[in-house]
């Protein structure tokens, strides 16, 4: 999918942008609607017994019961994007850190390979650390009850 993309969109911006995109979305689609069809129908139930409209029961059930799934799979699309636009800098690009370890690779430069490895791990590390954050933030019901 990589190449075709970045035939089309050419090896600027814009194919790593739409390349990223496909990836995320997908993944994004799924929890979503995983989230969304594991609320409980007795809750849905509940709140429209109690005369709540079909915006309230979105806004007020479904999504704070979606919540977590949406986003695990917001974390789970920055991983795959983040190894998505590596692997397409490295095939195609000439710019960023995947380029820069394709030409020490080239090279056979393995000082900046460790270094571009390294990089690629901890900026991973805390992309994925500021995702916990966030969901830990977000959703503190999470995982009581």
């Amino acid at each position: 999918l990589a190449p075709l993309i970045l035939t089309i969109f050419g090896i600027q911006d814009d194919g790593k942008i739409f390349l990223l995109f496909m990836v995320a979305f997908s993944i994004m689609v799924i929890s979503a609607r995983t989230g969304a069809t594991g609320t409980q129908l007795s809750k849905i139930h509940a709140a429209d017994s109690l005369g709540a409209s079909t915006r309230q029961i979105i806004r007020q059930v479904i999504l704070p019961n979606s919540l977590p799934e949406i986003l695990t799979g917001i974390r789970i699309s920055i991983g795959v994007c983040w190894g998505t636009l590596v692997a397409a800098e490295m095939l195609a690009g000439t710019t960023g850190i995947g380029f820069v370890e394709n030409v020490a690779r080239k090279q056979s430069d393995y000082e900046i390979i460790w270094m571009t490895i390294i990089i690629l791990g901890l900026l991973g590390l805390l992309f994925d650390m500021i995702m916990r954050w966030v969901i830990n933030r977000s959703i503190p019901w999470r995982g009581k009850g």
